[in-house]
């Protein structure tokens, strides 16, 4: 695997770690796809460093408990305004 690809696997699951962001504001602040992001954390990550992924899969499906509510607020303030 690239160098470059493995410098930004780690940084990209340190931050979500550090900030508990979703795979989406991960996408803007990296400047890359949702698809990267999902991927480097998922597939990538495993291979580079497992008990970082652990960490980082906790965080994950943690997000994926709860997207049905910010999905709900989300929608709720669209309306309000």
């Amino acid at each position: 695997m690239n160098k470059n690809i493995i410098k930004r696997v780690l940084e990209e699951a340190n931050y979500m770690i550090k900030t508990g962001s979703t795979v989406r504001e991960m996408a803007l602040i990296f400047n890359v796809s949702k698809s990267t992001v999902h991927k480097d954390l998922h597939e990538r990550l495993s291979d580079i460093d497992n008990s970082l992924y652990l960490e980082v899969d906790k965080i994950l499906k943690y997000h994926t408990d709860v997207r049905h509510i910010r999905g709900g607020q989300s929608t709720k303030r669209k309306y309000l305004m």
